[in-house]
């Protein structure tokens, strides 16, 4: 009935201001107007993909003639392209492909177009997808794969090439050039030859927009898939099978890009199973790889139950391998050192391994920042990591620099978010989380990129011109003022938000498992659980405080960080307070900076946290006559269900803690609405809003 209401809804508007559902994400169409294209006279499909769009969205004078020129220039790295009121040059034809739709970008968003080279930071951009051969996603909560499903090795429908289509166009415009088609926890079945035909089939339809595909692989499957007694990668048998695996592979897909593994690391087979090191089965697959191009990344996401510190573990088995990993592998390290929390210091292999490329992965679907119910703008957060500087080859050497090729020579440089792309109609679940996706590929192209300005790019692209019901578009000097600036920067504050009202002060890992990480479960710890998977491990609130102690009295993981940061996390009094309870187990009357006790900062920053989103609410119903009716509607409801789940954080994590610190909840902070026996017993589910729940 919502949908058929809508629709009618849209039928009475004026054109061009009908309800709209989000497919479009950022390339919503728009009039254009007659160009000529000069292009280059081959036969290609790349190349016939960016004089269409040109073609299709320009914005300029009418009439106008643009030149696209593939031509060689010093000042051209990778991908890069020379931008010009003329034209766009590059050295390839993606280069050319990105450079239009930099042009159209600039065009839309009223942007000036100069003289001047746009570079990528890292060669390689990916998607991360972890989906699931039966159509399943793991941290999915945009709906099944748009790649898989049940039936999917026997059937491609004209729909799935229409939808990758779509996808492949998306990625494009923001500069992405490859995707990981299925999960990191890999079925061998992803190898089988039924398989490997649907992938050809993917990989066709993504080609003409420059993203080039790649596969997670289990590495057992030579005996999973194969038959045989082993996958030790020292033996020549298990060496022989992954050879023919590639060329068959490569017989049908000519440029596969490579492959993803996870290996082991929670409880995924791997060469320690056979008393090998990670750079032994990272070479045998490189060496595989090798004579067709393709490249092995690495994940470093590795511990064992054996540390008393779960955070210190990658380190431990990581730097000692530096420099013994072929040129054609490349180690993908989360940027945090535990798992994707809402906020960690940056992960101390960052600039640690300086003989081996390696590859910042973020997150981009939300698993620990309240899936696809909250609004979290995630690129202040992954700024936050690549701006950090390590210290490793003196100040300047951030994250970014010790992964791109600045600071260190490697033959390969990357970057790769974790897929949040779902069936969902939006594709994301949340409006506001296509813009995660978008901030992704932009900052993987430039990872100096400002989250605002992406922010009102994304904004400008996706909901200019969107006015609800029968009014006119509102004039621009009233929609910057009265959506662009406020909702702006609601989205720059969104993820502190998300911070203050559950891992406030370096707090991490507090969540409840019960409905897959989403609420607040400080208690939680089922029987048998292994320590680590708990989250008492890392509060260890106790009568005598919260924290972690990684200080050098610690568990020492204060050491893994280059000086001057391994003094300052290491002590309370320079350490900043966003990683004060990451480093430190301290009284619950332990002074801050702010001169206020551990216990009463804790409860202000949950309450702020509350108040924050409350504000979002305000901020987002002043905006209803500049959004188009369906999309408010939605993110309205999703607000109003942020509210309800930040206010049971606030409540369950004060009244949890409150019983160890025996302190009084300040009487500026909000009341709590809940018991926490009541939390506890029932362990509440999260409130939805509209939006789609977890497949």
């Amino acid at each position: 009935m919502k949908k058929l209401l809508f629709s009618l809804l849209s039928l009475c508007a004026p054109l061009g201001l009908r309800a709209e559902d989000g497919h479009q994400l950022w390339l919503r169409p728009h009039a254009a107007v007659p160009v000529t294209v000069v292009a280059p006279a081959q036969k290609s499909a790349v190349l016939a993909t960016a004089k269409r769009e040109l073609q299709q969205g320009w914005q300029g004078t009418a009439g106008a003639t643009v030149a696209l020129t593939l031509r060689k220039d010093k000042a051209i790295k990778y991908d890069g392209f020379r931008l010009s009121k003329q034209g766009v040059q590059a050295a390839t034809e993606r280069g050319i492909l990105y450079g239009v739709f930099e042009l159209l970008r600039r065009q839309q968003t009223g942007q000036p177009v100069a003289e001047e080279v746009s570079n990528p930071s890292y060669e390689f951009r990916l998607l991360n997808h972890w989906d699931n051969p039966d159509g399943s996603v793991e941290r999915g909560y945009a709906g099944k794969s748009i790649f898989w499903r049940k039936d999917s090795a026997l059937v491609v429908t004209g729909r799935d090439k229409r939808l990758w289509q779509e996808y492949a166009r998306a990625n494009a415009s923001i500069g992405l050039n490859s995707s990981v088609l299925n999960n990191v926890n890999a079925s061998p079945v992803i190898l089988s030859a039924a398989y490997l035909s649907r992938v050809k089939a993917i990989a066709d339809v993504l080609r003409p927009y420059g993203v080039k595909t790649y596969l997670s692989i289990k590495f057992s499957s030579p005996v999973l898939l194969g038959g045989l007694k082993t996958a030790d990668p020292l033996d020549p048998a298990v060496v022989k099978w992954w050879q023919g695996k590639a060329k068959e592979i490569y017989q049908q897909v000519p440029d596969f890009g490579g492959f993803l593994v996870k290996a082991s690391s929670e409880g995924q087979p791997g060469p320690q199973d056979y008393g090998r090191t990670h750079a032994d089965g990272a070479n045998m697959l490189a060496d595989v790889l090798r004579p067709y191009g393709g490249l092995v990344m690495w994940r470093a996401f590795v511990y064992s139950p054996s540390d008393k510190d779960r955070a210190k573990q990658a380190y431990n088995e990581f730097v000692p391998l530096d420099g013994k990993f072929r040129d054609n592998v490349i180690v993908q390290v989360k940027n945090g050192p535990v798992d994707f929390q809402p906020r960690e210091p940056f992960s101390p292999l960052f600039g640690a391994l300086k003989k081996t490329a390696v590859m910042p992965e973020f997150q981009i679907t939300q698993e620990y920042l309240g899936h696809a119910i909250d609004l979290a703008y995630l690129a202040p957060m992954w700024a936050e990591c690549l701006q950090s500087d390590t210290y490793q080859a003196g100040p300047g050497s951030t994250v970014a620099r010790c992964t791109d090729g600045s600071v260190y020579r490697q033959a390969h440089s990357a970057m790769a978010g974790v897929s949040n792309v779902g069936l969902d109609t939006n594709w994301t679940g949340h409006d506001f989380a296509q813009a995660n996706w978008y901030a992704f590929g932009r900052l993987a192209w430039n990872s100096s990129a400002e989250s605002a300005q992406l922010a009102e790019e994304w904004l400008k692209l996706t909901f200019q011109n969107a006015a609800a019901g029968s009014q006119p578009a509102p004039a621009a000097a009233d929609w910057n003022a009265g959506f662009l600036a406020p909702v702006t920067q609601l989205m720059l504050a969104s993820r502190e938000a998300i911070v203050d009202y559950s891992m406030p002060l370096g707090l991490h890992h507090i969540m409840s498992a019960t409905h897959g990480h989403y609420g607040p479960g400080p208690w939680w710890a089922p029987p048998g659980m292994r320590a680590d998977w708990t989250p008492p491990y890392y509060h260890q609130a106790a009568a005598n405080g919260v924290g972690f102690d990684r200080t050098t009295a610690g568990s020492n993981a204060v050491s893994q960080y280059h000086e001057p940061l391994a003094s300052q996390f290491n002590d309370p009094a320079t350490c900043p307070d966003q990683y004060l309870l990451w480093f430190h187990h301290l009284p619950w009357d332990f002074k801050l900076k702010s001169g206020r006790t551990l216990w009463d900062e804790l409860a202000l920053h949950y309450d702020h946290g509350v108040q924050q989103v409350r504000q979002f609410q305000r901020t987002w119903d002043q905006a209803r006559p500049y959004v188009d009716a369906e999309r408010f509607g939605t993110v309205q409801n999703k607000l109003r269900a942020q509210s309800g789940n930040a206010v049971l954080w606030k409540d369950a994590c004060l009244l949890y803690f409150q019983q160890f610190s025996h302190l009084p909840i300040p009487a500026t902070v909000e009341p709590p609405m809940h018991t926490l026996d009541a939390v506890i017993a029932n362990d509440l589910p999260p409130q939805r809003g509209n939006g789609p729940a977890r497949p």
